[in-house]
């Protein structure tokens, strides 16, 4: 028992010792600053998706029938992996997508399951990206104009399927 004792006690001299030089250097010079300080002046890191990896691609549906589609891309608007697009996405779909013609369902069936990476949409609604051509349609326009929440709508939650 006293053998443990001794050996704990030694281990954690080891742990310590770099700490105890440290505070023991630091009496005169400034606290340091608090851990995870967020600034505003905090950049985006986003890499471009590698040609290398091969991205499966999304399977062409040409008989779904028009309302079967806008079923699926509502439940497909209220779970994308990321909270984020899921309040945006799911509330743009309540607000627009049983108004949709077939073509604008369409346009929107390809924004949302042809692009790869959830975050590229975001940073494309949120305008902080430019969008690219093939996705710069009539539903981005919509989209953009959904973020800027001119109306001021509080968006805590997904809308109810049932209303």
């Amino acid at each position: 028992m006293l053998r443990q004792l001794r050996l704990t006690m030694d281990i954690s001299g080891w742990i310590f010792l770099p700490w105890r030089r440290s505070m023991s250097n630091m009496k005169d010079s400034p606290p340091p600053p608090p851990p995870l300080a967020s600034t505003f002046d905090d950049v985006i890191v986003d890499y471009e998706d590698p040609d290398y990896l091969p991205l499966p691609e999304y399977p062409v549906r040409p008989n779904e029938p028009l309302e079967t589609r806008k079923q699926r891309l509502l439940y497909q608007s209220r779970k994308r992996g990321m909270l984020e697009n899921d309040l945006l996405l799911s509330t743009f779909a309540a607000k627009h997508l049983q108004n949709f013609s077939a073509e604008q369902t369409a346009q929107y069936d390809q924004l949302i399951n042809g692009v790869s990476n959830d975050w590229d949409i975001y940073y494309w609604a949120t305008e902080v990206k430019p969008t690219p051509k093939e996705y710069d349609t009539e539903i981005m326009g919509l989209l953009k104009e959904h973020v800027k929440n001119a109306e001021r709508v509080t968006r805590l939650r997904q809308p109810d399927l049932n209303v």
